[in-house]
């Protein structure tokens, strides 16, 4: 699996990426929003927002991305975008849609949820740690945080928390039926080991042997392969959880966040940073 980096329009922080509607979206830093059709040619679009944004899904012929300061951008094109009504004013990490409901996920615990974007919720998590990601599969949405946090619930409305304690949690996918939560710990901003835990059914979770000890930010599945980007420009294989992979990356930057698309794989990063592999 080869990595070729990418000329990037902007070089601000790239926090979350996604796939939708033939066009993956990326966002970050100061509102910035990037799209490109095939991931090596990218656009920057105008967001409306200054507040940084930190995760975008796609689901229901929208996207939605959040960000800081409980900002809550929408758009069905990934050009035109329009700030919501956010019940929080807190930052939101994570995104992600499933069982025709978007969930976003934050600071002290915070969980919201919408039909449709536009409109939403916040619902009672029962955890007050800062909440980075979050995922659907098998019926299930799954979201992780710091301390290991993880909670699981199959409407976006009734939260369980699941804590096998340990480190922070930053990234969380599902696939093959498989969930994979990834993360890292640190000490005086200096990284003592990555994490990886897997589970089948998102309540019980085994701790998996990383090859690297960069903490990991993301991870996603698809064509059969989980990716796991992070620190340092860390990017690790997988296509059982179990057994993972650190492959040749071209970059010392740290990653931020993966997806998949179209039997594309892009990862983006620091400083504008985008990286794709077939």
């Amino acid at each position: 699996m080869t990595w070729t980096q990418r000329a990037s329009v902007a070089d601000n922080g790239l926090y979350g990426v996604t796939y939708g509607n033939g066009l993956f979206v990326a966002v970050g830093d100061v509102g910035t929003i990037l799209t490109s059709p095939n991931g090596v040619r990218s656009t920057e679009q105008a967001s409306g927002t200054s507040n940084s944004l930190y995760g975008v899904a796609y689901g229901n012929g929208t996207f939605v991305a959040v960000g800081e300061d409980g900002a809550i951008l929408t758009s069905t094109d990934g050009v035109n975008w329009t700030r919501r009504t956010s019940p929080t004013s807190g930052p939101l990490y994570g995104v992600t849609y499933g069982n025709n409901t978007f969930v976003a996920v934050g600071d002290v615990g915070t969980i919201l949820t919408s039909p449709d974007g536009v409109n939403w919720t916040a619902r009672i998590s029962g955890t007050d740690d800062w909440l980075r990601g979050v995922t659907y599969g098998n019926n299930l949405f799954v979201a992780v945080g710091e301390d290991g946090a993880i909670l699981t619930s199959p409407d976006g409305v009734s939260w369980m928390l699941r804590t096998p304690g340990g480190k922070d949690l930053f990234g969380v996918a599902y696939g093959s039926g498989t969930f994979v939560a990834v993360g890292g710990s640190y000490d005086s901003s200096t990284v003592l080991s990555s994490t990886i835990l897997t589970s089948p059914d998102g309540v019980n979770w085994t701790q998996r042997t990383s090859p690297t000890r960069d903490s990991l930010n993301g991870v996603t599945y698809g064509n059969g392969l989980f990716v796991a980007v992070g620190d340092r420009g860390a990017i690790l294989t997988s296509t059982d959880g179990v057994n993972w992979t650190r492959l040749t990356s071209p970059t010392r930057y740290s990653l931020s966040s993966v997806t998949c698309g179209n039997g594309l794989f892009v990862a983006v990063g620091e400083d504008g940073i985008i990286l794709t592999s077939p």
